[in-house]
């Protein structure tokens, strides 16, 4: 992996942390490069944001350094990685991801419309897809059924003409007077008037008729798929050809228009009107007008002719500059209206002049939340936003943004987009299509997921869902600690404030084994369950009493907890490490510690005794490699995992899976019971925590099972992967995929794991459709030879369908589905969130 020149040698110049380096400008808005003011420890401005500080005054208790000061924590140095002077090898280039167009204004992206959706929706710009269609009918019935609709029109029409329809003017006698017509209910027009009259009667049922012939023969459905579809300039020139042959045939008298329009305007203004052959011209002219305009609406005459007068280009887009209305978003209304609106001026300007990013708005908007819980803070955030514009508030590493993306983000709801709902029957309708996005809600459930080396784990969930997270760190509001191997995918490392290489020299931190605590109990169980959690023989609670019985009378002795190559000596029962210890006890008076040291000499060797597993385990990290790590004295620089409760740390943890594969799963086991237990113990739950895993294998114990299943209450999640779930103990398969709200399942997965998914997301009620064929026999000897006939032709028995509709309940995905229909590059993925909504599994086509 890249270190981008700050590794370096362990030692006394280790705890020299310089400010991280401004990343480069970044290449996709809304983001922007970052001030030199805004960078630095010697920020200018550093006062200001120090006045207007964003995080409450309790989670500065604990320092993820000991023994170094706050004021230089918050300052900007919170990556706390030495410099080695050696030249850094450049960084793979980013993949390119779907972001707006360069130069896209923070304010458009800002007034973007984000309606509350179902679990896992991408907010973003949601539009909702249009209305289910019923069944499609096919081309060729649609064509088939418009000809038979249109030749029956025209052969009832020509029987009307030319008389052959019984009482077809019986209507039209009812309702005019009798001495119009000849006798008899077949007689014709006696006068001028009657022939006036049936003139307009047939006109009308000829408009009854062609509507009649349209509606049942679906003519606009074949318009709109055969003509409509194919778009300008086809759609306009179509219309005009239909317009010429329609006029044609009413200028040729064919279809009754001209007539009829000519007696209805004689009946209303006499028939005086057309002695002025002007008026007969603007009569004629209105006729033809009349008949070309519904030609024109369905052409889209009008819209074609302004685009080719605009050059065929689009209209332009409206000035982004331009004023918005004071409760638009990027007019920061919650400013106004407590009424700092100098301030909100202020910002405004910002984000339409594009000196502000996305994380600036949602750092500012978060802050500005938190400082009206205490109204002592709103002045100073303001006066800092009137000095500082956009870079108040800074994050203490004094980033503004990661130094590249790989994926799409909203940071204003905190979702990054990981794919692509597809066009699955499996997938419900109104979900085809749109975007798939994972947020704190969601992952607030802790993530489950499940694929073969290469499905894409690591890159298109585990990485985007890491820089969401980071994200939402620089803008206050989350704490993120990723653990991979070294190498893997998971981000730079100047997208991380610390960053821990265990076993490597150039390592900055250690991992405190015990946790940052100082009680000898909870450090004995939290290490415990990391030793020899996995070891289905041993007791968890055994192993614990075993250690506690250690670690408390070496700690009242030493002040401090054992250092590796002590714990083991001790668990191994070596005389002199016992005696020391003895000794060191009885001189400082703790007699209380003897004891326990007494009763762990004579519970040494005895049966069922688990410290030699203990001391197995622990001798993984008793290795060269190790040397200098996990140390406990005063000079030891471990990074404590309580400081995620109390900053918006970014942290990574490189572990040395390649030569050390028993130590990196021990490290991982112990580092998410750290983290359950952690978590589950601290009493500001503002500030969201996540712990990643880009491989959990055998780290899932029974008791970090439970803890997983009580995050969700503390405002905390997990994100789990797992190459298959057997990688988990038998025993832990169920509880562990009803323990978490979200899972997913990768392409090339086996069938007992599509089993063991398929179980967990139950089944569905779906209506079947079972079709029987049966032989027909006829009895007529002119039927059996029609189907002699047909069977020598098609080569097949006539038969007769018998369809039977039920309703069955159904495995949502079945196990043979999950191992052999999800194809390569997508994952099955079903989603919960903390207040309790899900949404089905869904086939996602992944490009995080």
């Amino acid at each position: 992996m890249d270190d981008d020149g700050t590794r370096g040698g362990r030692g006394p110049g280790a705890d020299r942390a310089p400010g991280p380096a401004a990343p480069p400008p970044p290449a996709h808005p809304p983001r922007v490069p970052h001030p030199a003011s805004g960078t630095h420890p010697a920020d200018p401005h550093q006062g200001d944001r120090n006045q207007a500080d964003p995080y409450p005054a309790d989670r500065k208790q604990a320092d993820p350094q000991p023994g170094r000061p706050a004021e230089q924590w918050r300052a900007g140095s919170a990556s706390a990685q030495p410099v080695e002077h050696r030249q850094a090898v450049p960084a793979p280039a980013a993949p390119p991801v779907d972001q707006p167009a360069p130069g896209a204004p923070v304010d458009a992206w800002l007034r973007a419309p984000r309606p509350q959706q179902e679990p896992g929706v991408w907010r973003y710009g949601y539009t909702p897809p249009p209305p289910e269609e019923s069944e499609r009918v096919s081309d060729r019935s649609l064509l088939v059924g418009a000809l038979i609709a249109l030749l029956s029109a025209l052969l009832l029409w020509s029987l009307w003409r030319n008389g052959y329809l019984p009482y077809r003017l019986v209507p039209l006698k009812l309702f005019t007077p009798g001495e119009w017509w000849n006798p008899g209910t077949s007689g014709g027009p006696r006068t001028i008037e009657g022939s006036d009259a049936l003139t307009v009667y047939e006109a009308i049922l000829f408009g009854l008729l062609a509507y009649g012939c349209g509606r049942i023969g679906n003519f606009s459905e074949l318009f709109r798929r055969h003509v409509a579809e194919r778009g300008q300039p086809f759609l306009a020139l179509a219309a005009a050809g239909a317009a010429g042959l329609t006029q044609l045939l009413v200028w040729k008298e064919t279809l009754p228009v001209v007539r009829p329009v000519l007696v209805l305007v004689a009946s209303v203004a006499g028939g005086e009107i057309y002695q002025s052959q002007t008026v007969v011209n603007v009569i004629y002219g209105l006729i033809a007008a009349a008949v070309l305009w519904p030609f024109a609406r369905l052409g889209r005459w009008r819209e074609l002719i302004a685009a080719r007068r605009g050059g065929g280009t689009a209209p332009a887009p409206a000035d982004p500059s331009a004023p918005a209305t004071t409760t638009s978003a990027d007019q920061w209304p919650e400013l106004r209206a407590a009424g700092w609106t100098d301030a909100a001026d202020t910002l405004t300007a910002e984000v339409r002049t594009g000196r502000m990013n996305d994380v600036d708005v949602a750092r500012l908007r978060h802050a500005w939340r938190l400082a009206t819980r205490r109204p002592d803070r709103l002045g100073p955030l303001a006066e800092s936003v009137l000095r500082t514009g956009g870079a108040a508030a800074l994050h203490p590493s004094g980033h503004r943004d990661l130094p590249r993306r790989t994926a799409r983000h909203d940071v204003l709801t905190g979702q990054v987009r990981i794919g692509r709902c597809a066009d699955d029957p499996h997938n419900p309708y109104v979900r085809r299509g749109t975007g798939l996005a994972l947020d704190p809600a969601l992952l607030g459930t802790s993530l489950l997921a499940v694929g073969p080396p290469g499905a894409g784990k690591s890159a298109r969930l585990v990485r985007p869902a890491v820089e969401a997270l980071a994200l939402r760190a620089l803008a206050g509001q989350a704490a993120v600690l990723a653990v991979g191997g070294a190498g893997e995918p998971l981000g730079p490392d100047d997208a991380f404030d610390v960053v821990v290489r265990v076993g490597h020299p150039g390592s900055a931190h250690d991992i405190d084994l015990y946790g940052g605590t100082t009680d000898p109990d909870e450090a004995a169980a939290v290490l415990a369950e990391g030793l020899v959690g996995d070891v289905g023989s041993l007791d968890s609670r055994r192993a614990a009493t075993v250690l506690a019985q250690l670690l408390g009378p070496y700690r009242a002795a030493h002040g401090h907890f054992p250092s590796v190559p002590e714990l083991r000596e001790l668990l191994d029962g070596t005389p002199a490490a016992f005696a020391g210890l003895r000794a060191s006890l009885e001189a400082a008076g703790h007699h209380a510690m003897l004891r326990e040291l007494d009763a762990r000499s004579r519970q040494a060797g005895g049966p069922g005794d688990p410290a030699p597993a203990l001391a197995d385990r622990v001798a993984l990290l008793d290795r060269p490699t190790f040397a200098g790590f996990f140390a406990t004295g005063p000079d030891a620089r471990p990074f404590e995992l309580r400081a995620l409760g109390q900053y918006p740390l970014r942290v990574r943890v490189d572990l040395p899976e390649r030569g050390h594969a028993e130590a990196s799963r021990l490290l991982t086991r112990l580092l998410l019971a750290q983290f359950t237990a952690i978590t589950a113990a601290r009493t500001d739950t503002s500030l969201f925590v996540c712990l990643v895993l880009d491989d959990a294998t055998h780290a899932v114990t029974a008791e970090t099972v439970r803890g997983i299943r009580r995050l969700r209450s503390v405002n905390a999640g997990a994100v789990l992967a797992l190459r298959t779930v057997d990688d988990v103990p038998e025993p832990l398969h169920t509880p562990l995929l009803g323990a978490v709200g979200c899972t997913a399942a990768f392409s090339g997965i086996t069938t007992w794991d599509g089993k063991r998914f398929a179980e967990a997301w139950g089944k569905e009620w779906v209506e079947t459709r079972e079709v029987a064929q049966h032989t027909v026999f006829a009895d007529q000897p002119f039927t059996r030879a029609l189907h002699a006939l047909r069977k020598l032709v098609t080569g097949k028995a006539v038969t007769t369908d018998a369809v039977t509709v039920r309703q069955v309940e159904k495995e949502r995905w079945s196990a043979s589905e999950l191992a052999y229909a999800v194809p390569s590059g997508h994952a099955v993925i079903r989603l919960a969130n903390v207040d309790g909504e899900h949404a089905p599994p869904l086939l996602v086509h992944l490009d995080g």
